[in-house]
């Protein structure tokens, strides 16, 4: 894991064609943007995690999450 410190409007560039900024910082939380191509997927993490969640008991109803 790469962990980088960034102030407001600094940017992280991820390959070629995906760039994090940082919009605003305060009170415990960061707010960023994504400028990512659109065939590019992008989600929160407990976003992901309830959609992989859902796709298994949806194949599966007998498993229990």
């Amino acid at each position: 894991m790469l962990v980088l410190t960034r102030k407001k409007n600094e940017t992280i560039q991820i390959g070629d064609d995906i760039v994090i900024k940082v919009i605003s910082t305060g009170r415990g939380k960061v707010k960023i943007g994504i400028d990512a191509p659109a065939h590019v997927r992008v989600l929160r993490g407990e976003l992901d995690t309830t959609l992989r969640n859902t796709n298994v008991t949806s194949t599966d109803p007998t498993i229990k999450v």
